[in-house]
């Protein structure tokens, strides 16, 4: 029941994200459902790599690449993912950002309650 709404909340953050920032759609809630479920395998599986990878450039500047790598994870969902659309880099960066916060604090949220 925990991960079910874990999911919900990364869903309700997808729709929040398309109707807050210009540039991202979201064509129906079943696709914001499907989005919320890949942002969470892209986060636990290519996004440690992709840090991995780019460790030298994250030292660099000081962790702040990690944003740009949400940024292009959230702009190729929108290129994988029919019926869910991100239309540019500022966008991107936008939209992974709220959903990001959104989520944790709606995490930080039902973990306070339980």
């Amino acid at each position: 029941m925990h991960m079910l709404t874990k999911w919900l909340i990364g869903a309700l953050a997808v729709l929040g994200a398309a109707y807050l920032i210009p540039g991202i759609a979201v064509a129906s809630f079943y696709t914001a459902l499907i989005v919320a479920a890949l942002w969470g395998v892209v986060n636990v599986v290519i996004k440690p790599i992709l840090l991995i990878l780019t460790l030298p450039l994250t030292i660099l500047t000081l962790g702040l690449f990690t944003f740009v790598i949400n940024a292009l994870l959230f702009w190729s969902l929108g290129t994988i993912i029919k019926g869910f659309v991100v239309e540019g880099f500022v966008a991107a960066f936008l939209g992974a950002l709220l959903v990001s916060i959104v989520s944790f604090v709606g995490n930080k949220i039902l973990t306070k309650n339980d």
